[in-house]
């Protein structure tokens, strides 16, 4: 008779045991497998469109950079004294179809002509203004 009220009074015990042992199965695998999957699966959808994003900002800055551009087809080379106003040089040349010969010549005449400075420039057909490209 001992033994059988002593299981009796163990079958609440044991339900709530089994309860609370299935509860924390439970918890246990909602944040250990299910909730790390899904956030997992999230980041990695959101990462992966994040770079497909970069990758397409990329190439499109690049295609807007590297459409060709007008190049002119006449370079001056202007002349100015120690006081910064334009001024002339008897002899020298100052109109080149080609910037690399442009900027040469230019290097030239800066260490002929110390205390002068020099600009390679353009003119621009819609404006009056000159584009200085270098200056030394």
């Amino acid at each position: 008779m001992n033994t059988s009220k002593f299981f009796n009074n163990l079958k609440p015990l044991t339900i709530t045991y089994i309860s609370v042992i299935a509860f924390s199965n439970f918890v246990f695998v909602l944040f250990s497998q299910t909730i790390r999957d899904l956030i997992w699966s999230f980041f990695k959808v959101a990462g992966e469109t994040v770079i497909l994003a970069m990758v397409f900002l990329f190439a499109f800055t690049w295609l807007l950079k590297a459409k060709p551009h007008k190049i002119p087809k006449l370079y001056l080379v202007a002349i100015f004294d120690i006081f910064g106003k334009e001024s002339q040089i008897d002899g020298l040349r100052t109109e080149f179809k080609n910037h690399d010969v442009a900027w040469s010549f230019m290097k030239f005449y800066k260490k002929s002509y110390p205390l002068y400075n020099f600009a390679l420039v353009t003119k621009q057909k819609n404006s009056y203004r000159k584009i200085i490209f270098k200056y030394i």
